[in-house]
């Protein structure tokens, strides 16, 4: 694949805070060299990400696969779609509420306390924060403005 030609490229610039991301998304239909195991498998996608973090520079290299055809364009807003729900949900719950150090192991505790997480993510947001972080702050010791989001 390092030899051959992309059959479509796309290439986006974001900039948010302190953060300036360059996506270079490249798909590789051309799939000589790939074993005839991977049934179904169309293309290859490429994305390559680099820019500052808090002005240092960083780079990645991903891969993916698929099984449908599409264009650069139309992979890299999947692909951002999908970093959407991470970043939105899974990151949340796991560096502001380190549900990945929480260590249940009986019985329903761990999918039950992920279902009250996501309970309190999602009433958060639908009041105005949207820091989750200040959300807890502001709302930790004030339990009559707590009570009143049920309202």
């Amino acid at each position: 694949m390092e030899s051959s030609q992309p059959t479509s490229i796309y290439t986006d610039v974001e900039r948010t805070r302190d953060r300036v991301t360059s996506r270079h998304v490249s798909v590789f239909d051309k799939l000589e060299n790939i074993s005839p195991d991977w049934v179904g498998l169309k293309c290859i996608v490429r994305v390559e990400r680099f820019g500052t973090r808090a002005n240092k520079p960083y780079s990645e290299t991903a891969y993916y696969i698929s099984s449908k055809p599409l264009e650069a364009p139309d992979f890299s807003q999947g692909i951002r779609g999908h970093w959407g729900v991470e970043n939105q949900l899974h990151w949340v719950k796991d560096v502001v509420f380190e549900e990945d150090k929480a260590q249940m192991v009986d019985g329903y505790a761990a999918a039950n306390f992920s279902i009250l997480r996501s309970f309190v993510i999602n009433l958060f947001r639908h009041n105005g924060f949207d820091s989750l972080t200040r959300a807890i702050r502001q709302c930790a010791h004030n339990i009559q403005l707590l009570f009143s989001f049920l309202e």
